[in-house]
């Protein structure tokens, strides 16, 4: 599979963000800031990946088609890595919304942020490996 560390590193972040929001609510007096500072360290990587995402789909698009929503949606990558790519999301966005509705109105439903992460992997992935057709030469003006 190519891209395997993007796919590694999505799996990895999630089971970290599920450890950590998890025993932040089972038990918030000790542990709420591990779930917290999870979260945020999550949804501060996935701004800065999501950013690097983007430059580099700016620079295939010189010579290839790409839409944001064919990038984030992943629509020029296998199936394989799409299952993993958005299981891993589908996982982190759970999480975030179970432990939110879990403590409300504390430092837990800050976890509402970390699925940023997911999302930017996505797009690391497809603007690095992904399939796009290519760009089409643009109609001359009279």
């Amino acid at each position: 599979m190519t891209g395997r560390g993007i796919v590694r590193a999505s799996w990895i972040g999630t089971t970290v963000f599920g450890a950590g929001t998890v025993l932040g609510v089972v038990a918030p007096d000790p542990l709420a800031w591990l779930g917290f500072a999870v979260s945020l360290a999550l949804f501060v990587v996935g701004c800065g990946v999501f950013v690097w995402s983007f430059a580099l789909a700016v620079g295939r698009s010189r010579t290839d088609e790409i839409a944001v929503a064919n990038l984030y949606l992943m629509s020029g990558a296998p199936s394989e890595v799409r299952v993993q790519l958005f299981g891993s999301l589908a996982v982190e966005v759970v999480v975030a919304f179970g432990t939110a509705a879990a403590r409300p109105y504390t430092i837990a439903a800050t976890a509402i942020l970390a699925p940023v992460y997911g999302v930017a992997l996505c797009g690391l992935w497809a603007a690095r490996y992904g399939t796009f057709p290519p760009r089409r030469p643009a109609p001359r003006r009279k």
